[in-house]
């Protein structure tokens, strides 16, 4: 029971629960309690954006000038486009479906737009960020790449005492209160009348993107079993423990041990294995792209904004890219995201709840799909790399 209860997507489905009871029969004061605590998270969310993106992609950029070197780009280059094609994969998947099937669902959320019902925090207090998402990014990737050419340097030790500290408010302070934040998103969504048809939508687009991530798992092992003449479906298969222990673990990096031993399986060698599973599970994120890529579009549907393919394109690109900072805890992912989310598609703090809700309640068959791309990546550098030294 106290494990099942220390499970983030128990919790959130919890929330979810009770935020639904408390927005249909608790009374609109108690309600605004949660509400008020909705706006301070928000802005603590909005403040922490800016560094968690410093905080986990700076050392992770840095880390890359230590490896294999042909190696490291070969893998580096495969993993973000196997990322850049699933979310690309599901935009246009998602732009052909989605529209017709969240219809009816626009036309509802509208209705109840008109009606007013809307719960408001009894204050709040504005905690303006230290800069934007855009410069956290460039300084970053400046400092980053800098840091990636030294060996020795003063500054690579404060970098990763910082991503240190940003790993503890993750995992101390935004994880264990995100509950509590959707609980007051759902409980608002209730008292406004909204939260059965954005639940019917979430049934919806799981469906569609539990296919996808299905479909793209077996492409990915076609292309790697014509490369290495092998059976698609037999490496698919082996590789049946790794997807297993990432639905229970939700975590890439937790699953590398089983995630290894199934690619030697496989007959991937030992080298080129041990390098690319532990780089994958940190720059491989298909799964999540896909999910996040769905998600948004959904959400913007459903709230009648615009979207057109020259914005998901660039929202695409840097998701992939921000994505290498996701760290290895449940939920993590989604919170390397949220900058983006809000800078390049216009996101409120409201569709942030409901996209972290979402992303984690699909959490494990996302990350399970990212671990069983690793060993489809792994196939197919082991190919490449075949009787060549590697530097």
């Amino acid at each position: 029971m106290k494990r099942l209860f220390s499970n983030l997507l128990f919790k959130v489905f919890l929330a979810m629960v009770l935020g639904v009871v408390f927005g249909l029969y608790l009374p609109e004061s108690v309600n605004r309690i949660f509400t008020t605590f909705n706006a301070f998270f928000g802005q603590f969310l909005s403040f922490s954006i800016p560094l968690i993106i410093i905080g986990l992609i700076m050392p992770a950029i840095s880390d890359l000038g230590k490896g294999a070197g042909k190696l490291l780009v070969l893998t580096a280059a495969i993993a973000y486009g196997s990322t850049l094609f699933s979310g690309f994969m599901t935009y246009f998947t998602a732009s052909s479906i989605f529209p017709n099937l969240l219809e009816s669902h626009v036309n509802e959320a509208s209705q109840i737009v008109d009606s007013g019902l809307e719960l408001l925090p009894y204050f709040s207090i504005s905690i303006p960020p230290l800069m934007d998402v855009m410069t956290s990014l460039i300084l970053a990737f400046v400092i980053g790449l800098g840091l990636s050419y030294q060996e020795n340097s003063t500054l690579k030790s404060v970098v990763k005492d910082f991503e240190t500290i940003i790993m503890q408010v993750i995992e101390h302070v935004i994880i264990p209160l995100l509950p509590l934040f959707i609980l007051g998103i759902f409980a608002s969504m209730a008292f406004s009348g909204k939260v059965f048809s954005i639940l019917s939508v979430f049934i919806s687009i799981i469906g569609v993107i539990f296919v996808l991530h299905i479909f793209l798992l077996v492409l990915q092992y076609i292309i790697a079993g014509m490369l290495t003449k092998k059976n698609p479906f037999k490496l698919l298969i082996t590789m049946m423990p790794a997807y297993f222990t990432a639905l229970g673990t939700q975590s890439s990096a937790a699953t590398i041990p089983v995630t290894l031993e199934q690619c030697l399986k496989n007959g991937v060698s030992e080298k080129v294995a041990g390098f690319v599973v532990p780089l994958c599970a940190t720059i491989h994120l298909s799964g999540s792209v896909m999910k996040i890529t769905a998600c948004a579009m959904a959400l913007m549907i459903l709230e009648g904004m615009p979207f057109s393919f020259t914005l998901f394109a660039g929202f695409i690109f840097m998701l992939g890219i921000a994505m290498v900072a996701a760290p290895g805890v449940p939920g993590g992912a989604i919170m390397a995201a949220v900058g983006i989310l809000q800078s390049m598609l216009g996101f409120t703090d409201e569709m942030i709840g409901l996209m972290i809700a979402l992303y984690i309640a699909m959490d494990s068959f996302g990350t399970a799909c990212n671990v069983t791309g690793d060993g489809a990546i792994s196939l197919v550098v082991d190919r490449i790399t075949k009787d060549k030294v590697v530097a």
